[in-house]
């Protein structure tokens, strides 16, 4: 078994509208700052995924400074971490992600993102946990969100 630990964090731009986070769309929010989608919580997976194999990290793989990667659908960066998991001769067992923030009110979501979390992955929608916190006014409070993903892989049946 191998365990992955990722984080990510981004600021909200100044503007409302769809918020992309966990792979889906979340309307009349706050939305973030970033080179991609800026989607904290696929981000975090990814990291969490490429940090198990001991692969370089999501910003080396896939720089903010390459226009390429510019607005990029953030689902590429998870399918890319997941095919190096499994060219690595692993699959992942489970996932437990916290995303911190004081608003959009995430828990009318959480189902659609362990739904489209485990699409991603190829696991059941129960291999996927999605918390939801609040900062109780601490940073980042209402500038932005943060997320935190553990992921546990086993090996993968030949």
């Amino acid at each position: 078994m191998r365990i992955g630990i990722g984080y990510d964090i981004h600021r909200f731009n100044g503007r409302r509208g769809i918020l992309t986070l966990g792979g889906i769309g979340i309307p009349q929010a706050p939305t973030l700052a970033g080179h991609s989608d800026a989607d904290v919580l696929l981000h975090a997976l990814a990291d969490a995924l490429l940090g198990a194999i001991g692969a370089p990290d999501l910003g080396e793989l896939f720089p903010p400074t390459d226009p390429k990667y510019r607005h990029a659908d953030s689902r590429l960066f998870v399918q890319a971490a997941r095919a190096r998991i499994a060219r690595a001769g692993w699959r992942v067992s489970n996932v437990d992600a916290t995303v911190v923030t004081d608003e959009p009110t995430l828990t009318p979501y959480k189902p659609k993102m362990r739904r489209a979390i485990s699409r991603l992955l190829q696991v059941k929608p129960s291999d996927v946990s999605v918390k939801a916190k609040t900062t109780e006014g601490l940073p980042p409070g209402k500038r932005g969100i943060a997320a935190q993903v553990v992921v546990l892989l086993k090996k993968a049946r030949r």
